[in-house]
């Protein structure tokens, strides 16, 4: 049978069907195309070994002036600064009680401690400290008291639960003689305030935990009522960040990693800092902190349109007056701001349903205000990310690109994304560059994943290639201050999240990655005779060891016929041809690995085939 030599289109097209997408991708998974060529993406490791509690959904990196490099990551439950492979727990405080204002009440066989203190202000799942407590006489002693919670129950303004536990996490049950209250010396530093790992859309009966306020009353959502979303900047050697609709705190990498964050209002000379924010950066040419959907100076209440910035260089000085460059400007469309993005000339920041521009321009305006476009906005707070000076961010109606202008970019993959996507938590959707390999790539929440991400869709920019395939991540940063990219995991209803290096090795953290990809209709003829073929000759790059790949020819009669596996071949290093038998109008081939190892790079195909008769 005569040979034929078939070039795949490169990058993968959903728009149509396995039939439409003639000698093309039809669907793949951990796959990118290099060069047009498409190969399994690189493995990843742990980068720390020790999980920290909650989804991250915020990474930043920076390095001292002594080249110390540091790791921001923000969850849902905590805040941490890496220096090195584990997780620093640098939470800020929320308040600390006086001594004495804390009791504990036990119940016999129980582990479950009831606490009173008076207007605590401490939601389900919030953390709290203790110090000074006295034993209660029995089982539950000081050593058991004295270290911290994660608060059970709120029962009410003035008590909640926890359940009691030793120094390494083994649960303790009271005894009869735990008849104490813990003593007058007390103390409970409340961290701020945890939020949720799931969105909820909108503000009105049951936004609010049950019993959180009047039966059948609205409320707005509350810093702790709401999915969990940082932002994060370095402020010279130190940090910055800011939990969404939450304060902007400050970490001084001078005092340690044992210190914690503090709220900016209480470092030196602070002056008007704002009390709340959806996000805040550090310009980078003037250095001022600026602050975006902020609180009305002189007022607790959030402008969500508001654009506040400090003092240059000073980012305790929110004031303005005629010798400082503080200030604030309103954006002038939308009802709130969804997010901001540094480039190199200005920063871009999103409405919900408008695009602006804000550069420095000096006194006496200090920035200037442009509109850039009023029909299109951003999917979620961290759905753009800036890669080599464009801007690349995804809205609900699809794929855009900033390089002066707003223009959507043309997507073979569009609909499938789009489609698929679970909409009610699309404000997890969030961009990342992988320059490495010039890819731009979104992770999201496919419908039937529990609401958390699972998907991801990539961008080649440098050869406007499109690829889809699934991986549960919560936040990425590419490489820069670190020799690679990182990523943390997604994993729902778990405290034991990592975060990864990418791009090293072949595998899922020692264990085997499955990647795969498929091709539609190999298109010989016009579909109206049946095509044989008895043998293809493979051309594969491999790297690593043992590798070993299956090769499957997939095929149908009619283009509405579910494609079924006509046969199947293993391909290794030492593969020279590989002898198959297959008949069926239309057929597709599926390359596709799960052994651990090896990487591979596809080349091109020749097939033994020929057209056949109609019957």
């Amino acid at each position: 049978m005569p040979l034929q030599k078939i070039e795949f289109a490169p990058g993968v097209d959903k728009e149509g069907t396995e039939y439409t997408a003639d000698s093309g991708w039809f669907d793949a998974d951990k796959i990118r195309f290099r060069k047009g060529r498409p190969e399994k993406i690189g493995g990843w490791v742990k980068l720390n070994q020790v999980a920290f509690l909650g989804i991250c959904r915020s990474l930043f990196s920076w390095a001292s002036l002594q080249a110390v490099k540091y790791i921001g990551a923000g969850t849902n439950l905590k805040f941490y600064v890496f220096e090195g492979i584990n997780p620093n727990d640098v939470t800020p405080l929320r308040s600390t009680t006086s001594a004495g204002d804390v009791t504990f009440a036990a119940t016999n066989t129980s582990p479950i401690l009831v606490v009173t203190d008076t207007a605590h202000g401490a939601a389900k799942d919030d953390f709290v400290t203790f110090s000074g407590a006295a034993t209660l006489n029995g089982n539950i002693n000081a050593a058991v008291l004295n270290h911290e919670y994660q608060i059970v129950s709120v029962t009410s303004a003035n008590a909640y639960t926890i359940s009691a536990k030793d120094a390494l996490g083994n649960s303790v049950s009271a005894s009869p003689q735990d008849n104490g209250n813990g003593g007058s010396s007390t103390v409970g530093a409340y961290q701020i305030t945890t939020g949720l790992n799931s969105y909820v859309s909108a503000a009105g009966w049951g936004s609010n935990p049950w019993g959180d306020s009047t039966w059948g009353s609205g409320s707005g959502i509350g810093v702790s009522g709401q999915l969990r979303l940082y932002s994060q900047d370095n402020f010279g050697e130190d940090l910055i960040f800011n939990a969404r609709g939450g304060g902007i705190f400050y970490w001084d990498s001078s005092n340690g990693l044992t210190n914690r964050a503090i709220n900016i209002a209480q470092l030196g000379g602070a002056s008007d800092c704002p009390t709340v924010s959806a996000q805040v950066l550090v310009s980078d040419n003037d250095k001022h902190v600026i602050a975006f959907g902020a609180n009305t100076l002189g007022s607790a209440s959030q402008d969500p349109l508001l654009v506040r910035w400090s003092d240059q260089e000073n980012a305790s000085d929110w004031t303005p007056s005629a010798t400082n460059t503080a200030g604030g400007v309103r954006v002038n469309s939308g009802s709130e701001i969804v997010g901001a993005v540094q480039t190199r000339q200005e920063i871009l920041i999103w409405t919900d349903v408008s695009v602006h521009s804000m550069r420095f321009v000096g006194a006496p305006f200090v920035f200037q205000f442009t509109t850039i476009s009023a029909d299109v906005s951003m999917i979620s707070p961290n759905a753009a990310v800036n890669a080599r000076g464009n801007v690349y961010f995804m809205d609900k109606t699809g794929f855009y690109l900033y390089n002066g202008a707003v223009q959507q970019i043309a997507c073979s993959v569009q609909d499938y994304v789009l489609s698929g996507l679970d909409i009610t938590q699309s404000f997890k959707v969030f961009a990342a560059e992988n320059n490495a390999f010039s890819e731009i790539i979104w992770f999201y929440p496919a419908i039937g994943s529990s609401g958390e991400i699972s998907n991801y869709v990539s961008y080649n920019y440098a050869e406007n290639l499109w690829a889809v395939g699934t991986m549960a991540r919560g936040a990425w940063l590419d490489s820069g201050v670190l020799d690679g990219p990182i990523a943390s995991s997604a994993i729902s209803n778990s405290n034991n999240n990592f975060v990864y290096n990418h791009e090293v090795g072949h595998d899922d953290d020692g264990s085997a990655m499955t990647a795969y990809i498929e091709s539609g209709d190999l298109a010989i003829g016009d579909g109206n005779n049946f095509v044989m073929i008895d043998r293809v000759l493979p051309d594969f790059t491999f790297a690593g060891n043992s590798p070993q790949i299956t090769m499957t020819i997939k095929g149908s009669d009619f283009p509405l016929e579910s494609s079924t596996s006509l046969a199947s071949s293993t391909i290794t290093a030492t593969t020279k041809q590989s002898h198959i038998r297959t008949r069926s109008r239309h057929a597709n081939l599926r390359i596709e690995s799960d052994k651990a190892g090896f990487g591979w790079r596809l080349g091109g195909f020749r097939f033994g085939m020929r057209q056949d008769g109609r019957r």
